[in-house]
């Protein structure tokens, strides 16, 4: 009886002995197969954090191209003021070049109006004193001696006028 059960202790012992071995061997199995897990999730983080960088970059490009994108829109819009104002002073120009055409005009013609008014008065030498023709010399308008007028005949304009 004695030897029946120390070789069934003896055999549960062996029994045991191989299942702790196995149970070691599942533990370093599971404690690497942890390490490789808490290695791959580090790994994870870090590709994690520079992805959040990757966007912050973007987001911050973004916003600079957003704000350049309004500077040039505040540009173009000057510019096509600064058109606008260019075409107003031409147009403006260009009118007022028209109305200095039409005074010059007016002035030439003018000017030969009085050549020709001009053209009935004849001067004297140097150092002669002019002597008024009978028809040019003054008349003097009756009335009383403190309201009397003197009047000069006025030239004839000649008819192209």
């Amino acid at each position: 009886g004695f030897a029946v059960v120390a070789g069934e202790v003896r055999s549960l012992a062996q029994r045991s002995a191989e299942a702790a071995k196995e149970i070691k061997g599942l533990i370093d199995t599971s404690v690497e197969r942890v390490e490789q897990g808490t290695r791959l999730v580090d790994k994870a983080g870090a590709t994690m954090t520079e992805v959040v960088s990757a966007i912050r970059r973007v987001t911050d490009i973004m916003g600079e191209i957003s704000a350049a994108s309004s500077e040039q829109s505040a540009g173009v819009a000057q510019v096509g003021e600064a058109v606008t104002q260019m075409d107003q002073a031409t147009q403006q120009n260009a009118a007022l070049v028209e109305e200095m055409a039409a005074g010059a005009g007016s002035l030439k013609a003018q000017a030969g109006q009085l050549v020709d008014a001009v053209a009935v008065f004849k001067l004297a030498p140097a150092g002669h004193a002019p002597t008024p023709a009978p028809a040019m010399r003054p008349k003097v308008a009756a009335s009383t001696p403190s309201t009397a007028h003197l009047t000069y005949p006025q030239p004839a304009i000649a008819a192209n006028a």
